[in-house]
């Protein structure tokens, strides 16, 4: 460690000068981490929302809100992000986390309906009937849903303010 990085490293965030400190949040930024982290996220909530809407035979549009939510805090966590190509990612990994709950939750209705598992309903899907799937459950409350959790993606994936 040299005396520059000791030197800034001891100067608290909240001293520093607001370009002085930018400069240090930006360098401190790691999109590439990001990446993986809201992937991961979408995935791992778009399963717990299927999986609630399976265990309990509810389903509740709110926990959509929750992945939009936890993938931007998961982007944020791991991106250490001010810029806003960190708010994009989130929302982008916001809305695939929608898309694949709204689907996983589709499954899980039909395996439920139909009195199968939620892994045989999958394996009897391809990619056409899922698409039809989710075009004739979807209304104007998902899409509603949908907005909300995308921009929640957005705003929780990066510092706005410092």
């Amino acid at each position: 460690m040299n005396e520059t990085t000791v030197e800034a490293a001891e100067v608290p965030l909240e001293e520093m000068g607001h370009d002085e400190a930018v400069a240090h949040m930006r360098a401190r930024q790691n999109f590439a981490l990001a990446v993986p982290a809201g992937l991961a996220a979408a995935v791992v909530g778009a399963a717990l929302w299927a999986g609630f809407v399976y265990v309990t035979h509810y389903q509740l549009g709110l926990i959509a809100v929750a992945v939009g939510a936890l993938v931007g805090y998961a982007v944020r966590v791991a991106g250490n992000g001010i810029d806003q190509k960190f708010g994009i990612l989130g929302a982008a990994c916001a809305a695939l986390g929608w898309l694949l709950g709204t689907v996983m939750v589709d499954v899980a209705m039909v395996a439920q309906l139909a009195d199968i598992s939620f892994l045989d309903a999958l394996g009897r899907l391809d990619l056409s009937n899922i698409a039809t799937l989710v075009m004739e459950a979807s209304d104007a409350m998902d899409l509603l849903f949908f907005a909300i959790a995308v921009w929640e993606g957005y705003k929780f994936a990066f510092r706005h303010r410092f």
